[in-house]
């Protein structure tokens, strides 16, 4: 049945309860993406894998769920939103059970593939309850309060996973979350209601497998950076075939009904400059998270529980201040809370890279504070104002392009930061030496990004008439 917000000035009781287990879901489908971080010099001693292959526990799964990203449009049309609430946490309940029994490294990645289908589809489908049931004049606390899962748990993963793993090992990561997911289903399962109607809209299979061969293959070929080199078969044949494919796609959609990312919406300028600079933090927010806890090991000699820790502060730091983020756009517009996020952001990795083979854990917990601060500031403003800018009718479809870019994105950020953190092969310097200087070329990739994103808001600050 359809139901109708009938008050436009106020969020009710129910509604409430649906956006708060729903961001619930989103939250534990994300926090596990990164928790297994600080685990990564573990499982490649007892696993046997290297530095670019045990990545793939967190690369796989944003991978996954950026390509499931892509079907969201088409899941929203065709499934209730109960009925993908649902889906999505037999998905993470599933996956963790394989991950906590898993046997080996290649068990342990299929169970996080599958897991990765909570966050593949929780994610959009919270934005989407956001969007449907919460007045345009709250939009910016809300969509705040929402997007402060999208940087806050990725953040907090470290921390919960440096924690489970003093505790007893990396499998309390899965142990401990399937209960609380459990909950979570029960909480809002009859809260979740159903404001559009569904209907049996087809799903254009080739299109899909084109994009996720593109994914796949480009995500492959920059994998291979480290080991392989930028004139390697490898390299250049990946990102060769993920061009070939997404020219296959963009051909194809062209002359499709049934697009699977409506792409005409990058006509609006500050729809897509708005959308650069947010993948670009992304790019940035999971690299990073991917490489300090790994850098605190490594190089430091610091515990998981310790590499994880140092996080906390910034995170916690950054929860407390979101709603005042949201607050800022809905007082003042986007410019203030956008540049000003961008400007501290930049300055946090001024400093990561001056410092880059000389962080220690208590200087590295200071900057993430600055860090966290400023990224986040710009981060979830930036998708604010994006999608202010796109008509009603298209705001399913540039949620699906939010998303699947930000995911994949992610991934990205996770498999260059790994590339880059270990491609010095200096004869004669410890692991950690070689580890350190491959750092500081991560943390300077950072902020040469943060600098290009002050150039993508201008263009769309010049483009915007009015940023209210």
């Amino acid at each position: 049945m359809t139901q109708v917000n009938s008050d436009p000035d106020k969020v009710s009781r129910s509604n409430l309860i649906a956006i708060f287990a729903v961001a619930l879901m989103a939250f534990l489908g994300i926090l596990v993406e990164t928790s297994m971080n600080v685990t990564f010099p573990t499982l490649m001693k007892t696993m046997h894998v290297s530095l670019s292959t045990v990545q793939w526990i967190t690369t796989g799964y944003l991978l996954t769920v950026s390509l499931l990203m892509i079907t969201s449009a088409f899941l929203k049309q065709r499934f209730t939103n109960r009925q993908l609430f649902v889906a999505a946490a037999t998905a993470f309940i599933l996956g963790a059970s394989i991950c906590a029994l898993a046997p080996s490294f290649g068990i342990l990645l299929f169970g996080r593939i599958i897991q990765a289908g909570c966050a593949g589809i929780a994610i959009p489908l919270m934005f989407n309850v956001v969007m449907e049931s919460v007045p345009r004049s709250r939009l910016g606390f809300y969509m705040g309060m929402a997007g402060l899962i999208l940087m806050i748990a990725p953040a907090s993963g470290p921390t919960f996973g440096g924690v489970m793993v003093s505790l007893a090992d990396w499998r309390m990561i899965f142990w401990s979350t399937i209960p609380v997911e459990a909950l979570v289903l029960l909480l809002g399962f009859r809260a979740i209601k159903q404001f559009d109607p569904v209907s049996k809209v087809h799903f254009d299979w080739l299109q899909f497998i084109l994009l996720a061969i593109a994914f796949v293959s480009f995500t492959m070929g920059v994998n291979s950076l480290s080991t392989a080199g930028l004139l390697s078969w490898e390299f250049l044949g990946g990102v060769g075939l993920a061009l070939v494919m997404i020219w296959g796609y963009i051909h194809l959609s062209k002359h499709s009904e049934h697009q699977l990312l409506k792409l005409e919406i990058f006509k609006n300028p500050v729809f897509t400059f708005s959308f650069l600079a947010y993948v670009s933090l992304q790019f940035c927010n999971i690299g990073i998270n991917f490489a300090l806890p790994n850098y605190a090991q490594i190089v430091v000699a610091a515990s998981s529980l310790a590499g994880g820790m140092m996080l906390l502060p910034g995170s916690l730091v950054t929860a407390l201040l979101q709603p005042w983020f949201g607050h800022l756009l809905d007082a003042h517009g986007a410019r203030l809370p956008i540049l000003l996020g961008s400007s501290l952001f930049t300055l946090a990795a001024v400093f990561f890279t001056v410092l880059g083979q000389h962080l220690s854990v208590l200087i590295i917990a200071i900057l993430y504070v600055l860090f966290s601060i400023g990224r986040s500031m710009a981060f979830s403003n930036t998708l604010t104002n994006g999608l202010k800018e796109v008509a009603l009718t298209q705001r399913a479809d540039a949620n699906a392009i939010y998303n699947t870019g930000q995911q994949f994105a992610g991934s990205l950020g996770t498999t260059i930061l790994a590339a880059l953190m270990s491609s010095v092969k200096t004869p004669g310097l410890s692991n950690a030496q070689q580890t350190a200087r491959g750092s500081q070329l991560a943390f300077g990739l950072i902020l040469v990004l943060s600098i290009l994103n002050f150039g993508l808001y201008m263009i769309v600050f010049k483009h915007q008439k009015t940023d209210k």
